[in-house]
């Protein structure tokens, strides 16, 4: 679903004026009040970019309450982020992630009534990483710096044709730290080589992401001997059910649950790569106990998903209990039955 519409996007990306980004207003220690006048945009109206910012997208994406989600990057001229297989991608200082969040009023034709909700700004200063979030206007022609966050009530149907409502959180500038956080400080989650390793739709034709960025001088050699890895997609039915659960809980989870992550006194790590099965999870007993086990033992009893921690919590939405704990206001039940098979799958 999501890749459709990002396809389409991609499709219209041209620029339609010469446009320059404003680079030190973005780096200013707050941004500009208006999504507008960061120069990040030709056309903030129809998210055609700037020149010298470029779309791009994921393999697999954080569950943001079924949220469309739309990419963009740019970074300084001359500049090129280091590559990564395994962590997110090594952007140099004046380098500005963009990601716009909206809904369509039917899930199941993401491309029609589209409607921007917020975009996020990860600018990456002399001294880190910062987050600042925009919320758009009703009449979607531009969007206002909201350090405090906010909410907005959205209605739509979801990919089984059942009507939601509910009430969208932009999250504030300490709220996305909640996520953000690597090594002690803010550092962008999604963007990892092997979650970039896939075909594109850019205006002029589809190619491999990582090729791409190569092609425009914007990313140097791998860091990595050989060649470059791919991350399962989780949603492909047809690849091994355990790739694809691992897949998710890396992006859905992993970003606190790793050895260098808020999550990390949990002993449960939860990256992509972690290969000692205790570590993530098989017959491991919690660290801490009390209302977020449910009462149960292990963080995942293999062969039975319902008397797992593991699942447990992903299928709660009790605020003290649900993981993860921010970022979402309702459950991912696609999400949810793929761990759940997975965990049933596993031997005693």
């Amino acid at each position: 679903m999501l890749r459709v519409l990002i396809a389409l996007i991609a499709l219209i990306t041209a620029p339609v004026m010469a446009q320059a980004v404003d680079l030190d207003a973005l780096l200013a220690k707050r941004p500009p009040r208006l999504l507008s006048e960061t120069g990040l945009f030709a056309d903030g109206a129809r998210q055609i970019p700037s020149e010298g910012v470029y779309p791009y997208g994921l393999i697999n994406e954080l569950f943001t309450d079924y949220a469309l989600k739309q990419r963009f990057v740019f970074m300084p001229e001359g500049q090129k982020a280091l590559y990564s297989d395994s962590e997110s991608l090594d952007f140099p200082v004046g380098s500005v992630l963009v990601k716009n969040f909206g809904y369509s009023s039917d899930l199941r034709t993401p491309n029609e009534g589209f409607k921007l909700i917020e975009t996020r700004l990860l600018i990456h200063r002399e001294d880190g990483w910062h987050a600042w979030a925009y919320i758009w206007n009703d009449e979607q022609t531009d969007a206002l710096l909201k350090v405090a966050g906010g909410s907005q009530p959205v209605d739509f149907i979801d990919l089984n044709g059942q009507a939601r409502s509910i009430r969208y959180v932009v999250p504030n500038k300490n709220q996305c730290k909640g996520c953000h956080i690597y090594k002690g400080a803010v550092s962008p989650i999604g963007p990892k080589g092997r979650n970039m390793n896939m075909d594109f739709a850019y205006d002029n034709g589809t190619m491999n992401q990582l090729d791409f960025w190569h092609e425009q001088n914007l990313l140097a050699s791998s860091t990595n001997e050989g060649q470059p890895t791919q991350m399962v997609d989780w949603e492909d039915e047809t690849a091994s059910l355990n790739k694809r659960a691992r897949a998710y809980l890396d992006i859905n989870c992993a970003h606190c649950h790793r050895q260098e992550g808020p999550g990390s006194t949990s002993g449960l790590y939860l990256t992509y790569e972690e290969n000692n099965p205790v570590t993530w999870g098989l017959n491991k007993r919690p660290v801490a106990a009390g209302r977020g086990s449910g009462g149960l033992d292990f963080d995942i009893v293999p062969g039975d998903a319902e008397a797992s921690i593991l699942h447990y919590r992903m299928a709660s939405n009790e605020p003290e209990i649900r993981m993860p704990e921010t970022g979402r206001t309702i459950l991912h039940m696609e999400g949810i039955t793929l761990v759940k098979h997975w965990i049933d799958s596993l031997d005693q």
